[in-house]
């Protein structure tokens, strides 16, 4: 009998029949597991070695920069404070002279009284003008006399001038029959005519009588209208600010000064606004007066008008700006700052007042760019409001501008800026 050895079986099994066994793939597994931490270790931490060793130099180059302070350029605001001085003046203010001549018999105002529109101010004496009245009217009685005179002359003349047709008209058919001469009819044609035109001129006699009546009782009611000017009275209601008369002082027609009144319960101030804000200011637009005197109070006005043309010497426009009085606060002739809002199409960019740098080539400022390098850009300035400069050029909105530059700072030198702490921007003012 053949016996046959098991190893040789195994031997003889084939070579895809064989499988690796549980401890050589875990010795397998063990042995990429330290490949790969050894090549991590290898290249990772080395490099992260020098990547800290860079971000270490860099950041000592970064700490030896120079440190500059900046701010944002950034746009004004859409509407501006516009704030103008002004005096307040009455809407309606005249004088009240004296319209007939005599004495102040009695006056009934003084300063600062209100008065209501046709309340008697004071009256006036004038014997004179009773005197004056007395004698028109007997001119006029005389001329009415004259009138009726001269119709009565009329009257008998336009009956001559009858009679004398009808003889005439007689004499005429006499003379054609041949009873009478021709000589004859010529002189009774003649009378005729005489008293043709001595109608004629008493009509016009009766006319002048007539116009010289009319014109002494015009004279009358004249004299009539100032007998009612003795009595003066308000023209408007107003309050009185000047009195210059006093009881038994003798007045001029036309000439003396009384009072002097004047609206106050609305009132008007007169503003210049510059050329750059003139094309803002509309009528209609709102507008508050504000009083130094009156802390914390502002009274709301409107702009009534505009001269709508520049003063050639100022350069400004003459702006009408009123506000209502209700409860008499304020008075003619009072300082007031009117604020207008005016709105601004195209905002002009605002900078700090300590960034701007001023050369031989212009106002530029230093301007921080992303890489951290510095630029001087030329910038055109508009207005000044102190701490604030408006920049109508040179700068775009919210570009770093390096404040209060040093010498140290020149164009293209690397630098570390540092955001400044900003102040509250005022309002816009002029």
């Amino acid at each position: 009998m053949n016996e046959t050895h098991p190893t040789e079986d195994v031997k003889r099994q084939p070579a895809e029949h064989r499988r690796p066994s549980g401890r050589t793939l875990l010795a397998i597994g063990l042995l990429l597991v330290a490949l790969v931490v050894a090549g991590f270790f290898a290249g990772y931490l080395p490099r992260r070695r020098r990547e800290s060793v860079l971000a270490a130099e860099s950041k000592v180059a970064v700490d030896s920069l120079p440190v500059v302070n900046v701010q944002k350029v950034k746009r004004a605001d859409a509407k501006t404070s516009l704030v103008l001085p002004g005096n307040i003046q009455a809407v309606t203010e005249a004088p009240v002279l004296a319209r007939a001549s005599g004495y102040i018999k009695r006056r009934y105002a003084d300063i600062g009284d209100r008065v209501a529109e046709g309340q008697v101010l004071a009256e006036i004496e004038a014997p004179e003008l009773n005197q004056q009245i007395r004698q028109a009217k007997a001119t006029v009685d005389q001329a009415n006399s004259t009138v009726e005179q001269a119709e009565a002359a009329l009257q008998q003349g336009r009956s001559n001038e009858n009679l004398a047709r009808v003889t005439a008209q007689r004499w005429e058919n006499l003379s054609k029959k041949g009873v009478v001469s021709r000589q004859e009819n010529d002189t009774y044609q003649a009378q005729w005519v005489a008293q043709q035109a001595n109608v004629q001129a008493l009509e016009k006699a009766v006319a002048a009588a007539r116009n010289n009546a009319s014109a002494a009782e015009a004279n009358v009611a004249r004299l009539n209208e100032l007998l009612g000017y003795q009595t003066v009275r308000a023209p408007f209601a107003g309050v009185i600010t000047l009195r210059n008369v006093d009881a038994g002082v003798l007045v001029n027609e036309g000439n003396t000064l009384l009072y002097r009144i004047a609206q106050t319960d609305r009132l008007r101030t007169y503003l210049n606004v510059p050329q750059s804000d003139a094309g803002s200011v509309r009528v209609g637009q709102q507008a508050t007066l504000v009083i130094p005197d009156l802390p914390g109070r502002g009274f709301p006005g409107v702009v009534t008008r505009t001269a709508n043309a520049l003063d050639p010497a100022t350069r400004t426009l003459l702006v009408e700006v009123q506000v209502p009085n209700p409860g008499a606060l304020l008075m003619p002739g009072m300082y007031a700052q009117v604020d207008l809002s005016v709105p601004r199409k195209d905002p002009p960019l605002l900078i700090p007042g300590d960034t701007l740098v001023v050369r031989s080539d212009g106002p530029q400022v230093a301007v921080v760019e992303p890489d951290g390098r510095v630029h001087f850009a030329r910038i055109q300035l508009g207005r000044d409001f102190g701490d604030r400069l408006e920049v109508l050029s040179g700068l775009e909105d919210g570009q770093q501008v390096v404040v209060n530059p040093s010498d140290a700072i020149r164009e293209g030198a690397k630098v570390k800026p540092v955001a400044a702490k900003e102040t509250a921007a005022p309002a816009n003012r002029s």
